[in-house]
């Protein structure tokens, strides 16, 4: 497979190094190193026993994570090194890397810190965390007289 590069620039500009200004700041790379957060996102939802969090994450091995429980802080955080990739590539461009982060979430105080089950599965870490019995919801038929 052969990269093709292409070149919308004109080759009859007036001043060349002035247009190459204004493309280093508005191509895709200057924004995404600066400004979009290399954290990635979370969904949270709940079920009649559980909490669930789902933490989009792919490329990684269920390794990489450290999921840890203070008090009615879980924290969810990967640390890995630049070069563990496939280093004997020749990348043209290289965009995805998950370097390090860490993402915290407070419990609610329904949650059993006892019952917490994690797995990690085509890029998904999926974070199961049961509710106390006292905090289920009861739910019955009432029957109107």
């Amino acid at each position: 497979m052969t990269l093709v590069k292409f070149n919308n620039k004109p080759n009859n500009t007036l001043m060349p190094g002035f247009n190459d200004v204004f493309d280093s700041i508005f191509t895709d790379n200057f924004f995404s190193d600066r400004l979009v957060s290399r954290v990635p996102a979370v969904n949270i939802s709940e079920s009649e026993n559980n909490y669930h969090v789902e933490l989009a994450a792919p490329g990684l091995k269920k390794e990489d994570f450290k999921l840890n429980l203070e008090r009615n802080v879980l924290t969810i955080s990967v640390e890995q090194s630049a070069g563990q990739k496939d280093d004997q590539k020749n990348y043209s461009k290289r965009e995805y890397s998950y370097s390090s982060f860490v993402r915290s979430f407070t419990l609610p105080e329904s949650a059993d810190h006892g019952q917490i089950e994690a797995t990690y599965t085509d890029g998904i870490l999926k974070i199961d965390i049961a509710k106390r019995e006292e905090a289920k919801a009861i739910r019955r038929q009432i029957e109107i007289k």
